[in-house]
């Protein structure tokens, strides 16, 4: 029980790294003017709907394969 606990810390920690990582990519980008501050702040909002709605994804498909 113990590894899949471990196993579960490891994909949230890969997860929230590539996360922050795009943020700090998409931050770069806005700094170094290549794109707008408009384009960054779309960005944004359709990494964070990405994240979410993929996360509800997920989570529905957890709770479907215990009701079997």
């Amino acid at each position: 029980m113990a590894s899949s606990n471990n196993r579960a810390l490891k994909i949230a920690a890969a997860f929230s790294v590539l996360f922050f990582g795009l943020i700090a990519l998409i931050l770069y980008l806005a700094v170094e003017k290549v794109v707008t501050p408009q384009m960054a702040m779309l960005m944004f909002v359709a990494l964070f709907g990405l994240y979410v709605g993929f996360g509800v994804l997920i989570g529905v498909y957890r709770f479907m394969s215990k009701l079997d």
